[in-house]
């Protein structure tokens, strides 16, 4: 016997011709897929190194320095749900189209802003399209691909955005550092990659037609999920900067934000096509995931914040330097995101993964609360090492599991409150942890400095993060403390990692599904039961007769309309006719246009065999 390949180790048997030519296809389609993803994740990450040199440039103030920041997240988050939704009801391929040019054009205006506020105004364009395109993308691979199939592409997806998260710094520092490129080039280098993804997407992509015949946009809930997310992202920004965090500020913010929420629970109940499904969030498996991905999100997110400083101010490394130290993470997650999903597409089931990548995450994260300012870099890397394994092999086989569990009219609807839930995560473990930081390492640099001799107001100038205006001894002070401080933030991710632990412990393990649509999955097990003459053709989005049946009455198609519009219910009406034993043991067999299932009839009629339509064009999801 002829030993397997290693394409056929980790990705399952060795693919015939049509299959390596179907891979290939969407190889093409997913490069402009992932493109689109890496530039929306990189805009989030490439201007953290570059905003000092921006708001010198421009004349901004420190709270406009936050507001840079603040608006392309609070525009990201929001819009997140909402384009997610708008998936399910219109054309998938035009609203990716139209994210990435959003996306460009926001881009644009913000590398040509002239002051502060005009690039706030902008960013919050560029956040609009950035929300949107990690939504689409992630539904429109879940709508041309299977879930079981869907696995070794999720890995791609998932390394790159590991890559656009961790090299985000790396690739803002250099383009700063250039005298001929600038600042504004860390918005202007995504152009090029967006319209390459346009170019490639416009010509490859094909996508299933929605199958709302009248959709209706839920402008109430939109409205309602943008008021509750706003306010809390502001209040997580600016509590203890702005105003304290116990305050009648505070209070109003909080207020408007869980009534928003509730208000937006009630309307959702009530509305015909819901921003958010309730049904979703109260189903098992995806409120566990959700759960999950918040965790997750909080060590995604913050994770390269807090390294950042870590490296930069603990250790005194430049921001360049910075970036390459957390190389080990990324190389991690690019590995096991890659490896990891092809284990899936070859055993079908997803738990065990992420069952394995989360223990490994909390565990790397729980060495990393031991790490302090001396602690050995190849220590350091190889603990980030192992939070990058655990990630990659997680996050997005948390979304896969979703998917698996909903059918495809709700795709984008159920991938999107995961990301939203990642997302939120991400941005509420950013400022939480920040403050935490903030009062811990304020606490341990003034009893450091009062052992050090010095006096306790001696502290009030060291809160600058510009650590080489302090003198000599104060700089290794600062230094020290804030690398043996980090330790807190890491032990706090540590338990959001459990947490992760715990709620992916408690889901249903379940077998990936072979077709997109929930939905073909269930018509297919009908279609599976010997009921009858009729030949049966089952697609990504119908099951319908071929053919009428011997001696069947003459109105059965309309019977098994009636029985529902996309036919994914309907089932081959038995008869009396005599059963042929010759072709009683004939299996299925699969055709370019679906599952087909032999015909038991007494004679060669219309019908017979397996044959498909002539006079008609498949429904393989064609994009109108």
């Amino acid at each position: 016997m002829a030993r397997p390949s290693r394409r056929g180790r980790l990705g399952g048997s060795r693919r015939g011709p049509a299959e390596e030519t179907k891979h290939r296809e969407v190889m093409k389609v997913l490069t402009g897929l992932l493109l689109a993803l890496f530039v929306a994740m990189l805009s989030g990450t490439i201007v953290g190194n570059a905003l000092p040199v921006i708001i010198a440039d421009l004349g901004g103030s420190q709270l406009q320095y936050t507001w840079i920041v603040t608006a392309a997240l609070l525009a990201s988050t929001a819009s997140t749900p909402i384009f997610g939704k708008l998936a399910d009801l219109f054309d998938k391929k035009k609203l990716l189209l139209m994210a990435i040019g959003l996306f460009s054009v926001g881009s644009l205006l913000a590398g040509m802003a002239q002051d502060p506020n005009m690039l706030i105004a902008f960013r919050v364009v560029q956040g609009v399209g950035m929300g949107a395109q990690m939504a689409l993308v992630q539904v429109t691979i879940a709508s041309i691909i299977s879930p079981r199939e869907r696995g070794r592409y999720n890995g791609y997806m998932g390394a790159v955005m590991a890559v656009a998260t961790v090299s985000g710094p790396l690739i803002g520092g250099v383009i700063v550092d250039t005298p001929w490129l600038g600042w504004r080039w860390t918005y202007w280098s995504a152009i090029p990659f967006s319209l390459i993804a346009i170019w490639v997407l416009h010509r490859r992509l094909v996508v299933p037609p929605s199958t709302r015949r009248k959709p209706k946009v839920d402008y109430t809930g939109s409205a309602l999920i943008v008021l509750s997310v706003t306010l809390l992202l502001l209040w997580l920004s600016f509590a203890g900067t702005y105003f304290e965090w116990v305050s009648w500020t505070s209070a109003a913010m909080i207020g408007g934000a869980v009534l928003g929420t509730v208000v937006f629970v009630l309307v959702e109940r009530r509305a015909a096509e819901p921003v958010v499904p309730m049904w979703i969030l109260t189903e098992r498996t995806t409120a566990l995931s959700i759960v999950a991905s918040f965790s997750v999100g909080v060590i995604m997110f913050a994770a390269p914040v807090f390294l950042g400083q870590y490296f930069q101010i603990g250790r005194g490394y430049g921001p360049a330097a910075a970036g390459l130290l957390m190389v080990p993470m990324m190389l991690g997650v690019f590995l096991s995101s890659t490896i990891a999903g092809r284990l899936v597409s070859r055993r079908g089931t997803w738990k065990r993964y992420v069952i394995a990548g989360l223990s490994v995450q909390a565990l790397g994260v729980g060495l990393m609360a031991t790490v302090g300012a001396s602690t050995p870099l190849w220590l350091v890397g190889a603990y980030l090492a192992l939070m990058g394994i655990g990630q990659g092999a997680s996050m997005q086989n948390l979304v896969l599991a979703v998917q698996n569990t909903v059918p495809l009219k709700d795709m984008g609807a159920a991938s999107s409150a995961v990301a939203f839930f990642r997302s939120l995560g991400g941005a509420i473990g950013v400022q939480v942890l920040g403050a935490i930081l903030t009062a811990h390492i304020g606490s341990l640099l003034v009893s450091r400095l009062t052992a050090a001799g010095y006096e306790s107001g001696a502290a009030s100038g060291t809160g600058d993060l510009d650590i080489g205006a302090l003198p000599a001894p104060l700089q290794e002070i600062v230094r020290s403390g804030y690398g043996d401080g980090m330790g807190l933030i890491f032990l706090i991710m540590a338990v959001c990692s459990v947490v992760a632990l715990v709620a992916a412990g408690l889901m249903r393990g379940s077998t990936l599904r072979d077709t997109v649509d929930l939905e073909v999955k269930r018509a297919v097990e009908s279609a599976s039961i010997p009921a009858g003459p009729a030949t049966v053709n089952v697609t990504d989005e119908a099951v319908t007769p071929v053919g009428p049946a011997v001696d069947a009455p003459k109105d059965e198609d309309a019977a098994v309309q009636e029985r529902g519009e996309s036919g994914a219910g309907a089932r081959p009406r038995a008869t009396d006719a005599p059963r042929d034993d010759s072709r009683a043991h004939v299996r299925p067999r699969v055709t370019d246009r679906g599952i087909c299932r032999p015909v038991r009839q007494t004679a060669p009629s219309v019908g017979a065999g397996c044959e498909a339509r002539e006079t008609e064009e498949p429904r393989t999801g064609t994009s109108r």
